[in-house]
């Protein structure tokens, strides 16, 4: 189990000070020094040097951790503690394919669904498809009601719960090319051109005849979003086209690799990061100026693709240029010309940091800045705003215990806003949150940022045609 000597010097940067302990969320849980990051850090020192083995209560306490990166805000020493975890935890499957563990339960069962179901949009499709037909029949609230659904073992009642309310059967897909709308969208272009300035790289730039104004920006839609959010995905892309940009969606597009990253299968990930660049970035030199997402937890991935990539010769370069192009959704808007916002949205809201955004890509000021300029809307702050709500991609699946602990100390702090809506910027965390909800009996909207701000721009009526469902 020995760790890459670079990401073993990671290990070695921590000096045992204990400021991570208040940012961790298991910590806070729990008070037990394994449960938090210095903790786990020593752990995974000792899997490496061979001083321990991987017991099922080593395993405990590395599983529980969510990876949500809020001891590497809080470290003053700068250890990036995501790649200890992510390479210990790889390391320890390549272990287990060699040596399965006898303690090993459902577990291997949930993980090859997820990776292999969840992680792929028209199987995902298909899996749900059953429970779509039962809820536009009207015979899923019968079921609810007579409680048929606790029958299901514990992660699949945790995926039903998880579902959004509504949806239709087979979501279409994106379209694949959406260009600038309008006059009023040229002028923000030119606006636009004089903000952002020309592409840096002339391989991949803008030169196509009469769009030397205009840019590009890749949409990436997430395997899961793109199934259960593509409201919100279409949204984006109404707005970023009113903003004065074509907008590019790769219809082969699928997981962005986080999953596999954060649950041992590096190489996976490196698979799916480099289908992803060809897509994104294709040697034809098509003009793709920015790549952007909804998502926060696919963003960090994203993000990183060039650390994921380092070692290897044909990707590793593009996948430099690929961190360099990346923007999440609210980065993007705010380098934009944005329309007039002239409807009011006469809400109370809390703005949620999600986990991957703020302590994994920065993203903190920016949806705020944006949520502020629009009229009506009241930000209230959030206490414990950036403390993981338990979602953690499929942590609330394998943990479900610790998840629901954290989920409800997020909705005590909701509660304690007195809001009308809760404001994120991740899939993971909204459907987690709701599902948190629903099963406390609780009616709380929550909603992304850019259906608030498309609801500002565009009004109620087409509001309705895009907004995600409450719960």
């Amino acid at each position: 189990m020995k760790l890459d000597p670079r990401t073993y010097d990671r290990a070695l940067s921590c000096v045992h000070c204990g400021l991570c302990l208040p940012a961790c969320p298991t910590y806070l849980q729990t008070g037990h020094e394994a449960e938090g990051p210095r903790g786990r850090i020593q752990l995974m020192r000792g899997l490496s040097d061979g001083q321990i083995d991987p017991t099922k209560k080593v395993r405990e306490h590395l599983d529980s951790c969510l990876n949500c990166r809020a001891c590497e805000t809080a470290c003053p020493s700068g250890v990036v503690y995501h790649e200890i975890i992510e390479e210990t935890r790889d390391r320890m499957a390549r272990h287990d394919r060699e040596n399965p563990p006898a303690f090993e339960s459902y577990r291997g069962v949930l993980r090859w669904f997820v990776r292999n179901v969840v992680t792929h949009p028209t199987r995902l499709k298909i899996s749900i498809a059953p429970i779509r037909l039962l809820q536009k029949s009207g015979v899923y609230p019968l079921l609810e009601k007579f409680r048929v659904m606790e029958l299901l073992p514990a992660p699949l009642r945790k995926m039903e719960q998880m579902l959004p309310a509504r949806g239709p059967v087979w979501p279409r897909m994106l379209p694949r090319f959406t260009g600038a709308k309008g006059m009023d969208a040229v002028l923000v272009a030119l606006q636009n051109t004089a903000i952002i300035g020309k592409s840096g790289a002339s391989r991949y730039g803008s030169g196509q005849t009469g769009r030397a104004t205009r840019k590009t920006v890749g949409f990436f839609a997430g395997c899961v979003g793109s199934v259960f959010y593509d409201r919100v995905n279409r949204m984006a892309i109404e707005i970023l086209s009113a903003s004065g940009v074509d907008v590019y969606t790769p219809p082969q597009q699928g997981c962005c690799g986080a999953i596999h990253k954060h649950g041992g299968d590096l190489e996976r990930a490196r698979d799916l990061a480099r289908a992803n660049i060809d897509l994104f970035l294709p040697r034809d030199g098509t003009a793709i100026d920015y790549i952007v997402t909804n998502i926060g937890g696919c963003g960090s991935t994203l993000k990183e693709y060039d650390v994921l990539l380092r070692d290897d010769p044909v990707y590793s370069g593009l996948a430099a240029e690929f961190r360099r192009r990346y923007r999440d959704i609210s980065q993007m808007l705010m380098e934009l010309t944005l329309p007039e916002m002239k409807f009011p949205v006469n809400l109370t809201a809390a703005y949620q940091d999600a986990c991957h955004l703020a302590h994994a890509q920065g993203v903190r000021e920016g949806p705020r800045e944006l949520l502020g300029r629009v009229p009506g809307l009241m930000l209230v702050p959030l206490g414990e705003s950036d403390l993981c709500c338990g979602a953690a991609g499929m942590y609330n699946l394998e943990q479900p215990g610790m998840a629901s602990e954290l989920g409800d100390r997020k909705l005590d702090q909701v509660a304690a806003a007195k809001v009308d809506v809760m404001i994120t910027g991740n899939a993971g965390c909204a459907a987690h949150l709701a599902a948190q909800a629903k099963t406390r009996g609780l009616k709380l909207r929550i909603v992304h940022p850019v259906e608030l701000i498309h609801q500002a721009m565009f009004g109620e009526k087409r509001k309705e045609k895009y907004l995600t469902q409450r719960r």
